[in-house]
């Protein structure tokens, strides 16, 4: 068996409307200026405590703290199917992978578990993965711990990994786990930024995706 392990926000959901908007009421509620779009994405796939230190390093402690609650209450209130759609073509991508007899798919995300369980629920996902490992349970990207335990949960070799993501760190983490990283162009962070990283293979769409993982598997 070979396993794919999919990034979620910029890599299969279009969720920048979503963070963006939430981590607007956040900053707003602390009495703060909300940042510029590009410089919140820019965090994107961190776990949430080190994405607000990136965000406002300046700031003490029980201030982050108060935006990191005030962010996750607000995250939770938005609708996740039209806040934060599946990219086209995403679940053809995903139906045509787990139909296969070889291949297992799995998650490795900077979301807590209540926001990964909530989006899997949302676009009707439930046992498409064989692995949800998410930021509650490992320490942030681009820490390799959940990567390697999702290998580890699926009884699948190193060697016979992918990583599947849209951010530089998603490719950091497959570097530091010996995995071969793919990176997306449709996400984030740009392609220049995802070869730098260390991706293997860099794609355009979700065509792409697909005929390169089958290729490789």
């Amino acid at each position: 068996m070979k396993l794919v392990v999919f990034d979620v926000d910029g890599t299969l959901i279009d969720s920048q409307h979503h963070i963006h908007g939430a981590m607007t009421q956040a900053f707003e509620h602390v009495g703060l200026d909300p940042l510029p779009r590009a410089q919140v994405l820019g965090i994107v796939g961190l776990s949430l405590p080190l994405a607000i230190q990136e965000l406002i390093p300046e700031a003490e402690p029980p201030v982050q703290a108060r935006i990191l609650a005030a962010y996750k209450a607000a995250f939770m209130q938005r609708r996740l199917v039209q806040d934060a759609p599946l990219y086209p073509g995403a679940l053809d991508c995903l139906n045509a992978l787990r139909d296969r007899d070889d291949l297992l798919l799995a998650v490795a995300t900077g979301k807590s578990r209540r926001g990964l369980n909530a989006m899997i629920e949302a676009h009707d996902l439930g046992g498409c993965f064989t692995s949800l490992q998410c930021a509650d349970d490992h320490p942030s990207k681009p820490s390799p711990e959940m990567l390697l335990a999702a290998l580890d949960e699926a009884g699948v070799a190193i060697g016979d990994a992918v990583m599947v993501g849209d951010t530089t760190f998603d490719m950091q983490m497959a570097v530091a786990a010996d995995v071969t990283g793919i990176g997306v162009t449709w996400g984030y962070h740009p392609e220049a930024a995802l070869r730098q990283a260390g991706a293997g293979r860099i794609v355009a769409d979700f065509d792409g995706l697909t005929r390169t993982i089958k290729e490789w598997a």
